[in-house]
């Protein structure tokens, strides 16, 4: 019999003989089941990605997986979204605390510790469940990007670029050999869309793809038009053919 089924997965914090802690396995296999989100950090700025499947009634004008922090920060995330919308209220709040305390943009690093040490006290106490939600922190603070990713398990960790959700380690994969430090926020944003068609389904349109960004120059967070986003998954499929086989 397997340590899950002797019911080692049905207490939070319980360690199983060999030093596991199912119910965060299986919150991390959550976000491994989500739609894949990108996230780029680039010269220029940074650029958050993810896929969405809207259904054909559905008005989707809103994003769903991307949401705004502060001026400065934005975050995709790719496994349970009413999780993430919990920790984007508590991080928009956490942001604004600080700004008022200490009169000055909070570091990227900062909000994505505060997020994960809530994360890890999700797996230390009995009556509760972990978050079964990744998120992908990006934003720009005194002209220098910064890009962090959270996980149900609260470890926060500091990225150029990272994807997560299906088909994650494919991209990351394809990140690892096309990524380059000197990329400009277009061609950051090409990589991104050539990203998400690797590992989605629907190898045509732009109508499953949702973007912001943060540009170095301004600070400031931004949703990417439909207009732009059309313009880089064609220079996507120019610069990377073979994603859309």
């Amino acid at each position: 019999m397997l340590p899950a089924q002797q019911g080692y997965d049905r207490a939070i914090t319980v360690f199983s003989p060999d030093g596991r802690l199912y119910q965060v396995e299986y919150a991390i296999e959550t976000v491994r089941r989500g739609t894949i989100a990108i996230g780029i950090k680039c010269k220029d700025g940074i650029i958050i990605a993810v896929e969405e499947k809207p259904r054909k009634l559905q008005i989707s004008d809103v994003a769903q997986k991307i949401f705004q922090i502060d001026d400065h920060v934005g975050v995709a995330a790719a496994g349970y979204i009413p999780d993430a919308r919990s920790q984007v209220d508590n991080a928009r709040f956490f942001s604004q605390s600080n700004k008022m305390i200490y009169d000055e943009p909070v570091e990227v690093e900062t909000i994505a510790k505060h997020l994960a040490d809530q994360s890890q006290q999700y797996t230390q106490y009995a009556g509760v469940r972990p978050f079964g939600v990744a998120l992908i922190l990006g934003g720009v603070v005194n002209g220098t990007p910064q890009l962090f990713l959270t996980d149900p398990s609260g470890t926060y960790i500091s990225y150029d670029a990272i994807a997560i959700g299906s088909g994650s380690e494919q991209v990351t994969d394809f990140l690892e050999k096309s990524y380059k430090e000197d990329l400009s926020l277009d061609d950051a944003a090409a990589l991104a869309a050539a990203g998400i068609y690797l590992s989605s389904e629907d190898k045509e349109g732009t109508s499953q793809i949702r973007m912001a960004r943060v540009k170095k120059d301004t600070g400031l967070y931004e949703i990417v038009s439909k207009e732009d986003i059309e313009n880089y998954a064609k220079t996507a499929k120019e610069k990377y053919p073979h994603n859309q086989s």
